[in-house]
């Protein structure tokens, strides 16, 4: 007679071995039509599963996260099901769960096309209608690479190969079509409601380019249409907004086969930099970092040294002089350890604050390069902090309040904050990574900060927390880390003398806010479509005279904003004034300020702001009274 533990503490007896379904039912028959699967003792596992002892359960719905995850992974076999029934002779191979969807990957004898595409989707939907069961099966190893192989699945066959000896494993059936998988899935197929596929893509089999190139599709699913029409408008408005389309459009970079996935910054663009750059420098002077420049080229036995030449290698651009061996840095810590290693430190002298405005090179592959979001060359706004043990969370504390002011100046008024723990593949003991993810995680619950743990997810030397900030549209960008370091200290030499008089090895804080200012310039210019904040644009104001008899009058003005620090252009040209103000609005100046006849005996100036909005005469004073107050505001809307 188990008994059932349910999230809100309550519990409930049963006669019977039950399925989740059946606890479902018993509760409701809503909850139990809107059950995909389950939590059993913190096991995520199908509806079906059955329960024969006592338990904890949880209903997992299309509300859940982990319920739009089954729901996505479910509509990977649909498509892949689509697939079988229109092309037969099409080899299915992996489909995992993305980002916002799905993709499945096929070997066919031709590339599918947008056509294909328009008929395996109507295919889904007939299916998905149909209401077919999903069921889970078991197999053993040796039968399961037979079984794939007589149905001609033989990519299926080679993963399962790979796999130990002695092997079970779970296989999912709907209808005709079974498929090798974890699981779990939907109940059956008629949970599958709002999906669309969005294209076509190639991708070698298992990353290797010497393998066969197959066809990739790309899918998204929701858990209804309402959510599936939202995301397709989310994805229009982000059209809209790629930093590519906008960034060539207003001048400020461009990219070229030369430097493949490095940036060619325009002046407008340069101005933008400039601008992020110097507001970083200033952060970080009010919280204590003293600005530091290492070299780009090391050794490549700093590197072997500090862990990245055995975890980084394929990521890192090497180069030979004299018999060297040289790697140009794809981080700027350990370079910055041997400005610490310098000098002798006594534990008084710490924390030690160093920032550095750090170029690093990443051999990134070149189908992963993406405008300015991925790049092979980038520069990070790194933070190094030395410390003890004991000045960990204080030191925490103080750049968490950094990001949030950073964030919110910037305009970016949500964030959520995640604690990235240890990968598999990492340097340092279990013990070592039990304090350091500690005391992260201390120093964020003290501060009353709700985080969410990312198991897996940490540096290979460390624990993070990271800083995902949401944009105008919703979406996600992770920019800021704090990592926690007790193993590069040691590997590298650094140590401190304590009140003792003995050798200690200090804690190295790695610390990050805007990560790479490429990237989030990148993601500045989508976040507000082109229209930045005064203080961020390149161009803050640009005169323009009636006719060319004002031309004086103009340069006068714009000398007079240039001396107060305001970024000042002026347009001469001899065409009509309507044209050029419907020019530089397009150009996303803020202000256009234009001189005439009338301006020009009063001393004064015509403002209009983008938006159209006509402010009227002004004095040059009253002007730039204007202008401080915009640029003051920065980004906030708080």
């Amino acid at each position: 007679m188990p008994v059932i533990t349910l999230p809100d503490g309550s519990k409930r007896q049963y006669e019977n071995a039950l399925s989740v379904y059946d606890v479902a039912l018993s509760i409701g028959e809503g909850l139990a039509k809107a059950t995909l699967a389950g939590v059993v003792d913190d096991k995520l596992v199908d509806a079906s599963c059955m329960i024969e002892k006592d338990a904890t359960v949880r209903i997992i719905t299309a509300k859940d996260k982990e319920g739009l995850e089954i729901l996505r992974h479910s509509c990977a076999h649909l498509l892949a099901q689509a697939v079988k029934a229109l092309y037969p002779d099409a080899e299915v191979t992996i489909g995992p769960v993305i980002e916002d969807g799905f993709y499945y990957d096929f070997s066919y004898k031709r590339p599918f096309t947008p056509e294909d595409l328009e008929k395996i989707e109507k295919k889904m939907a007939e299916l998905a209608k149909a209401s077919q069961s999903v069921t889970r099966s078991v197999m053993a190893r040796d039968e399961a690479i037979a079984y794939f192989k007589s149905i001609n699945e033989n990519y299926k066959a080679e993963i399962i190969q790979d796999l130990p000896e002695g092997e079970t494993l779970t296989l999912y059936t709907q209808g005709s079509f079974t498929d090798l998988c974890r699981g779990p899935h939907v109940p059956n197929t008629s949970h599958i409601k709002a999906f669309k596929l969005m294209r076509v893509a190639g991708a070698y089999w298992r990353g290797d380019s010497n393998n066969e190139m197959l066809t990739r599709i790309y899918g998204t699913c929701w858990a209804d249409k309402k959510a599936l029409k939202a995301y397709l408008t989310r994805l229009e408005e982000a059209e809209k907004r790629d930093h590519r389309k906008i960034g060539k459009a207003l001048d400020l970079f461009h990219f070229q086969d030369d430097s493949p996935g490095i940036a060619f910054w325009h002046p407008k663009g340069t101005a933008l930099w400039r601008v992020v750059e110097d507001y970083m420098r200033d952060s970080n002077t009010k919280f204590g970092c003293t600005e530091i420049r290492t070299p780009l080229v090391a050794d490549l036995s700093l590197w072997e040294k500090s862990g990245h030449a055995a975890k980084y290698a394929e990521n890192m651009f090497m180069t030979h002089s004299e018999k060297r061996e040289f790697a140009l840095r794809p981080m700027n810590c350990p370079t910055c350890v041997q400005v610490y290693n310098y000098h002798l430190h006594s534990y008084r002298d710490l924390p030690i604050r160093m920032a550095e405005f750090g170029v690093v090179h990443r051999n990134e592959a070149s189908g992963a390069l993406h405008g300015l979001l991925r790049v092979r060359s980038f520069t990070q706004d790194d933070g190094h902090i030395f410390c003890t043990e004991s000045q960990i969370e204080k030191e925490v504390a103080q750049m968490v309040e950094q990001c949030f002011e950073v964030y919110r100046d910037f305009g970016f008024s949500e964030f959520d904050i995640k604690l990235a723990l240890r990968p598999d593949n990492r340097v340092g003991s279990d013990e070592t990574w039990d304090k350091s993810e500690k005391a992260l995680s201390d120093a964020l619950q003290n501060q009353g900060i709700q985080f969410e743990c990312l198991p897996g997810e940490g540096a290979f030397y460390g624990p993070k927390i990271e800083f995902h900030l949401k944009d105008a549209i919703g979406r996600s960008w992770q920019c800021g880390t704090i990592q926690l370091d007790l193993s590069m200290p040691v590997r590298l030499g650094a140590n401190f003398i304590d009140e003792n008089s003995e050798k200690q090895v200090p804690v190295m804080l790695h610390r990050a806010i805007v990560g790479s200012l490429e990237r989030f310039i990148g993601v500045l210019i989508e976040h507000y479509a082109g229209k930045l904040p005064v203080w961020l644009s390149p161009v803050q104001v640009v005169i323009l005279g009636v006719s060319n008899k004002y031309d004086e009058c103009i340069q006068k003005t714009h000398q007079n904003l240039l001396d107060s620090k305001i970024r000042s252009q002026i347009d001469l040209r001899n065409e009509k004034i309507g044209f050029k103000i419907r020019e530089h609005t397009l150009a996303q100046v803020p202000f256009i300020a234009i001189a005439g006849e009338k301006e020009a005996l009063e001393g004064k100036i015509t403002v209009r702001k983008q938006d159209g909005t006509d402010l009227g005469m002004m004095s040059l004073s009253e002007f730039k009274h204007l202008l401080d107050n915009e640029i003051m505001k920065k980004g906030r809307v708080d």
